[in-house]
C-alpha cells in the first residue's frame, strides 16, 4: 500500500500584515492545499456586526482559489488583551472561552473545516492539579456539545508551558471525556521536539489514533521559538513519512508567526522545503 500524500497548508497567523483574500491568493498560486485560519481581530473577527456576510464570501473565495481549511483558535490575546490564552476553559470566567469555541465550530461548519483547534492554556493559579482536570473536561463536554450540533470535530493541541503539554495529557483528557468520537488531537511537531520526553517519531504514533491535524515549523529542544523548516534540528522526513504510512488525512500546516513581515517568500521556501523532504 502507498502512503497517503500529504496535504500542505499555511497558518493566516503567520500573515498578520496581509488581507485574508490576498493570503488565499498567495497561498494558492504557491500550491498549497490549504489554510489554518486562526480566528482574530485581523482576518476573521467572530464577533464581527457583519460575520454572517464576511463568511459567506469567505467560503466562495476558498472555493475559487481550491483549497480546504481548518479553524483554529489560538490567537493569544483575542479574548484578554493583558493575558495570553486566558481566559481558558478552566478559568472561573471560561464561559468567554466557551462562547468563542461555539462561535468557532459555526464557522468552521459554514466554511466545510471539518475541525476547530484549541490548546488549554495554563492552569489557574493556587488550583489542585485534579480540579483543573475536572473543570478542563467538563469545559469541553460542553464545547462537544455544540460540536456534535455541527458534525465538527474538537482537534486539541498539547503545547508547551501550558497545563496539557504533551500527547499524552492530550490522550488522558479524551479519556475524561469519555472517548468522544468528535475529540481529536493537532499535533504541532515543533512542540513535540521542544519539551515530549519521547522521541518525536514515537509522539506521531501515539497521537494517530485521535490525530486530526498536524502543524509544523522547525524548533530547538527546550526553546519554544518558531524557526522556519530546516533552521533548527528536527530531521523532517522521516516525521512527513510516517504520517503518509500512518494515513494522516488532515492538513499539514506550517505555523511560522514571526514570519510575518516576509511571508509571502517564507511561504515559497516553507512549501519547497516541504515537497523535497516527503
Amino acid at each position: 500500500m502507498k502512503p497517503n500524500p500529504l496535504r500542505f497548508g499555511y497558518g493566516t497567523n503567520g500573515f498578520t500584515h496581509h488581507r485574508l483574500s490576498d493570503v488565499l491568493a498567495i497561498l494558492a498560486d504557491l500550491g498549497y492545499d490549504g489554510v489554518a485560519l486562526t480566528l482574530d481581530h485581523n482576518h476573521l473577527d467572530p464577533y464581527a456586526d457583519d460575520l454572517s456576510r464576511r463568511v459567506t464570501a469567505l467560503a466562495r473565495a476558498l472555493d475559487r482559489h481550491h483549497l480546504t481549511v481548518t479553524v483554529e483558535t489560538g490567537a493569544p490575546y483575542f479574548l484578554d488583551p493583558w493575558h495570553k490564552h486566558r481566559p481558558t476553559l478552566m478559568s472561573d470566567g471560561s464561559g468567554l472561552r466557551v462562547d468563542l469555541l461555539r462561535r468557532a465550530l459555526r464557522i468552521a461548519a459554514d466554511l466545510g473545516s471539518p475541525t476547530v483547534h484549541l490548546c488549554s492554556g495554563p492552569a489557574p493559579d493556587g488550583l489542585p492539579e485534579p480540579d483543573v482536570w475536572k473543570r478542563l473536561a467538563t469545559g469541553v463536554e460542553t464545547v462537544l456539545e455544540t460540536a456534535e450540533r455541527y458534525g465538527v470535530a474538537l482537534a486539541f493541541e498539547p503545547e508547551p508551558y501550558m497545563f496539557v503539554d504533551s500527547v499524552e495529557r492530550c490522550l488522558r483528557l479524551a479519556e475524561l471525556v469519555g472517548g468522544h468520537e468528535l475529540f481529536g488531537v493537532t499535533l504541532d511537531i515543533g512542540h513535540a521536539h521542544c519539551v515530549e520526553e519521547r522521541p518525536l517519531l514515537d509522539c506521531v504514533r501515539l497521537a494517530a489514533p485521535l490525530l486530526r491535524n498536524v502543524q509544523i515549523e522547525d524548533m530547538r529542544r527546550g526553546v519554544h521559538q518558531h524557526l522556519e523548516l530546516g533552521t533548527g534540528e528536527i530531521d523532517f522526513p522521516p516525521v512527513l513519512a510516517e504520517l503518509g504510512a500512518l494515513g494522516h488525512r488532515g492538513l499539514v500546516s506550517v505555523e511560522i508567526q514571526g514570519g510575518a513581515l516576509d511571508a509571502p517568500e517564507v511561504a515559497r521556501r516553507s512549501i519547497e522545503f516541504l515537497r523535497t523532504a516527503s
